[in-house]
Formats: C-alpha cells, structure tokens, sequence
C-alpha cells in the first residue's frame, strides 16, 4: 500500500472552468485558516482505498491511522510505503505487527499513487467551492471516500495500475 495524508480546509483555490463564449465565470474564494486532514493508503494493484479524516497530522494520527488499517486487513501483511515526514519515522510510532514500513525518495511525490487519488478528490469534490464550516468540508471530503473505497477499478485506473498489470 501506498499512504499519504493531505489537508483539506476552508481556504479555496479557484480553478479554471467552462462557460458559454463571451461569459467570464465568477468563482467564490474563501480564506478561511480550519483544517482537517485524511491520512489515506492506498493498493494499486488491487484498487482498495482505505482512508480516515482526523484533525491532525502528528505521530499520534499516524499511530491511529496504521492501527485502524491493520483492523481492516487483519489477515495480511501491509508494505506501507510513504513520504518521510517526521511523524512517520517517529520512535513513538505505533506500528502493528501486521505492517512493515518503507520509505519513498525524498520530495518524490510523483512516485506515490495516492497523489492522484488526491488530485482526482479535489478536482470532483473541491474545485471552486466554498463551504459555510470544516463540519461541511469534511462531510463532503467523508462522501467522496466512501464513493472512492466502492470502486476498486476507478482507482486502479487513477494510479495507473490497470494498464501496468494488463497492458493489452
């Protein structure tokens, strides 16, 4: 599996969008500093997606984080592999004896697969929207990863996996 964690807030970012020609389109943008973050884990080859939204990143999240993926393949031993923050090297690390660390190169983003899982969050779910509190965000943000654990072929496209694993 590959983990990653990503915030999602209150602070948009306006993307580009369609309108008709000769319309310029009006987007809201809403500064608001309230965070909440998702430590997601992705299988590529497989295309499960397990994730859980918790109000920090710290090495007590990822300690609840690797517990709770350790519960729901209790039967398998995880290679986790994921960035080097410093809450992942912790010696206060909590990790179950079902799952073994690895590390990705530093500042190589573009080897995690669950990057993309992000991009394709925030561009569904997120793009050019503002939401009235962080109780909202996160509701949407929860939808929107209960729809992605369902659809094991979607995310083994996202990662591109699917084309590894049959090319023809």
């Amino acid at each position: 599996m590959f983990q990653d964690e990503a915030r999602f807030g209150r602070i948009s970012d306006p993307r580009a969008c369609w309108a008709p020609p000769g319309v310029r389109p009006e987007v809201n943008k809403q500064i608001v500093r309230e965070y909440s973050y998702i430590f997601a884990a992705v299988s590529p080859g497989d295309g499960i997606h397990d994730s859980l939204v918790l109000p920090k990143a710290n090495t007590e999240a990822m300690s609840i984080f690797l517990e709770e993926i350790s519960r729901r393949h209790v039967d398998e031993h995880i290679v986790m592999f994921m960035d080097q923050a410093g809450w992942h090297k912790s010696k206060a690390l909590a990790i179950p004896d079902n799952i073994e660390l690895a590390f990705l190169p530093p500042y190589s983003p573009d080897l995690n697969p669950q990057e993309h899982i992000w991009d394709e969050l925030r561009e569904k779910y997120f793009r050019n929207r503002t939401f009235a509190s962080l109780d909202s965000v996160m509701d949407t943000a929860a939808k929107a990863l209960r729809t992605f654990e369902g659809l094991s072929e979607k995310i083994k496209r996202l990662t591109g996996w699917d084309w590894i694993l049959n090319p023809f």
